[in-house]
């Protein structure tokens, strides 16, 4: 036993009252596996010590050794909301890299942080431990199905198997490798479980119902591979209302299919509030007492907000009993126990405090936010030359603090466009030009970490020629333009044209922006547009108006530097579209409705402006002819020459898709397989991604789930979803 264990057990047990000293309790034997000591601890607790050690903010319970802790905390694209940290990509850039094992390797730095900040919290005595936790409330792997939706940059996409593919790649990371030694670095959580993309003003009260091959085939495949596959610690239950119950009370998902058939012995979390609503927004019930007591019945195991203080009332009431709550409160005491926070002590304990914002974590910043960057269009403008003379306009030009996102930590530097461009010494001026939205204005103080917006609808008149004027003696603009998350994001207040609580009502580039890019181009001026979004634009106008467009999402604390390296060709763009870029509004859905028809490159039957996958490069790539061919292990792989035909080194993406001719209902194609690939200018490469029994799941209506059907398929394949880019394989599929 190590010293700092054995004093804290020691002074335990002295201090132990009512409980009996004479025979020391199973809790306090650190040779016992933390389930039996969490068995064994609740024994010894009162009612109140139950329902106060389930609810996020915990407090200490002296008597039993139990320190205060708080269960909210978040690390989206880095540790959030707690000092210096490094700030990744918005996982929607991060998505774009198509790169699971840079993804792995970028959360298992976010977790190495996470516990620095941990160690450094808990040495200190942190009486609050706010977003110090070990617990920490990411990934988001909702699917992005409408880009309407202001919290899709927090997810990995449209693609239920890429999200999947990615948000495992983040749960590894976090949670370190389990040894079984009942010893975690940190908790992951797969969140929100499990139809929830929007509306974000009516989340309070909507009712989400989609239909059984799209919850199946499009909405849960994510949220089972985090919790069949990875293991995840936690999974958050929604806001919304699903198939008329509270997402929270749905016996169905939560105890049927996420408990029963799937298996999840984790905890089970509740969005902040999200118990209210059962009694507040929803009305499914009448009382608190009755709202918390349903959501402990359904399986949650800790409240992010503030029902779970009625349960002594539920409990004298009959609705439910002491015997149920004790299944929350053990899992939640083996979880402290398996972290460490009980003993005081875990084998995390020496990681390095030079590693929390390093050099190495920023380096693994900038090469995500260089993969991350979407070459949408180019006339053969890009890259610029190095001593070409260029003006930086537009309200994303000289603004840092955009690129942090939302859900973020603050980095110890990270600079705008126009420093990044000043500083590699490029002949660059800037011209303060439109805001993103007439009559809206914005704020970031220093030190801030997000932005604030105001909108004034009496300021809307702009001089569009006096800018076109500043700009004499230019023949280049680039144009930093697109939005902030000061406009989309989680349940925001300020509705400008365009905007509404956070989602958007219009995919269109803003007007402003649209007008200004217009009279540049009429000026002969030769535009490159770099949007910087976490959603989808419709770029109809801007394809014409501009000879490039660049989307450069919310890169994180390396944004900008990324930025310039890909717009002088130091890097060569290899980004690809993880959703897809409609040409207009009149493309969507109805924004309400979960349905997937019409939604999404696997049910979109209209020609996109930029199509999932899409991705241009600054140098060319040819596929030969696939084949699928038994591997070395006795295993299937598809297999395909992948050459780059130009005179630039770069990455491309091969991705794998999959279609069944004989399902006129089904996706016309759909992602299960891709590969990331690095070839020098004339180098050449075997790809090869396993074939398998996940490659051919298929809805099937017989057992209504996603099983491996037998029958004939064809595989499409190429770096891209658009159809007429992609070579096909035909392949009969055997089990």
């Amino acid at each position: 036993m190590k010293i700092k264990a054995f004093i804290r057990l020691a002074t335990l047990m002295l201090a132990l009252t009512p409980v009996a000293a004479s025979a020391q309790p199973i809790f306090t034997d650190i040779t016992r596996s933390a389930k039996e000591r969490a068995e064994d601890i609740v024994k010894h607790m009162t009612l109140d010590e139950k329902v106060s050690l389930m609810i996020y903010n915990s407090p200490a319970v002296e008597r039993l050794g139990i320190k205060n802790y708080n269960w909210w905390n978040e690390a989206l694209h880095g540790v959030a909301r707690n000092g210096n940290a490094t700030v990744f990509p918005m996982p929607i850039a991060m998505a774009s890299s198509f790169d699971t094992e840079l993804l792995e390797q970028i959360f298992t730095a976010v977790s190495d942080e996470g516990r620095i900040k941990w160690n450094i919290a808990r040495a200190a005595g942190d009486e609050d431990m706010w977003y110090k936790g070990l617990s920490y409330w990411t990934p988001n792997i909702n699917i992005f199905r409408d880009p309407r939706w202001g919290r899709g940059m927090e997810t990995y996409g449209e693609d239920p198997y890429l999200t999947g593919q990615l948000g495992m790649a983040v749960v590894r990371g976090l949670q370190g490798e389990r040894n079984g030694d009942g010893d975690i670095k940190a908790m992951a959580c797969a969140k929100h479980y499990a139809l929830h993309s929007g509306p974000e003003w009516a989340r309070h009260t909507f009712d989400a119902v989609a239909s059984e091959r799209d919850v199946w085939e499009t909405y849960l495949p994510a949220f089972k591979d985090l919790v069949v596959k990875a293991d995840v610690d936690q999974v958050m239950f929604a806001y919304n209302r699903m198939f008329s119950y509270p997402a929270g009370a749905n016996e169905r998902f939560m105890r049927d299919i996420l408990v029963k058939e799937w298996g999840f012995d984790g905890l089970i979390v509740s969005d902040c509030w999200a118990v209210k609503d059962f009694y507040d927004g929803h009305k499914w019930v009448k009382t608190r007492a009755e709202a918390a007591a349903a959501a402990v019945k359904t399986g949650m195991d800790m409240e992010c907000g503030n029902a779970m203080p009625a349960i002594p009332e539920a409990i004298k009431r009959g609705l439910i009993t002491e015997a149920e709550l004790n299944e929350g409160v053990t899992k939640v005491m083996e979880y402290r126990y398996m972290m460490g926070d009980m003993d005081g002590e875990s084998k995390w304990d020496d990681i390095s405090h030079d590693k929390l914002c390093s050099p190495e974590h920023a380096a693994l910043a900038l090469k995500i936010a260089h993969e991350s960057i979407v070459l949408l269009e180019n006339d053969g403008i890009l890259p610029l030359k190095k001593s070409e003379k260029v003006l930086l306009m537009g309200p994303n030009a000289d603004e840092a603090v955009m690129m942090l996102g939302n859900y973020n930590g603050f980095p110890l530097e990270s600079v705008s466009l126009y420093e990044a461009l000043k500083r590699r010494g490029a002949d660059v001026k800037y011209l303060p030009g439109v805001p993103y939205v007439a009559g809206l204005t914005t704020s970031a103080a220093k030190g801030d970490v997000s932005m604030k917006a105001a909108y004034d609808p009496e300021n809307t008149d702009f001089d569009y020629d006096s800018f076109v004027r500043a700009t004499e003696g230019y023949q280049t603009v680039i144009f930093a333009g697109g939005i902030a998350s000061c406009l989309e994001g989680e349940e925001l207040h300020v509705n400008a044209p365009g905007f509404k609580g956070g989602d958007r009502t219009s995919i269109e580039l803003p007007e402003v922006q649209k007008k200004l890019m217009k009279a540049l181009k009429e000026a002969g001026k030769r535009v490159i547009l770099v949007n910087f979004s976490g959603s989808a634009m419709a770029f109809a106008d801007e394809s014409e108006n501009c000879e490039a467009i660049v989307q450069a999402w919310y890169l994180g604390q390396e944004g900008s530097v990324a930025v310039a390296d890909v717009l002088y060709g130091d890097v060569n763009p290899s980004g690809k579209l993880p959703l897809t870029f409609y040409a207009d509004d009149s493309q969507l859905a109805d924004y309400e409705n979960y349905d997937m028809k019409g939604r999404t490159y696997r049910y979109f039957d209209g020609k996109p402006l930029f199509p999932f996958g899409h991705g241009l490069s600054y140098t060319t790539f040819k596929f030969g002819k696939a084949k699928v061919v038994a591997a070395a292990d006795g295993k299937k792989e598809f297999v395909v020459k992948v050459k780059n035909t130009g005179k630039r080194d770069g990455d491309d993406v091969v991705q794998l898709y999959v279609s069944r001719p004989d399902d006129a209902e089904g996706p016309i194609k759909t992602l299960r397989g891709y590969k990331r690939v690095s070839l020098k200018a004339g180098e050449s490469a075997e790809v090869r991604i396993p074939v398998n029994e996940d490659t051919f799941l298929w809805w099937n209506p017989a057992t209504g789930r996603m099983n491996p059907l037998d029958g004939d398929y064809l595989l499409h394949y190429g770096d891209t979803s658009d159809g007429a880019h992609l070579k096909t394989l035909k392949y009969t599929f055997n089990k």
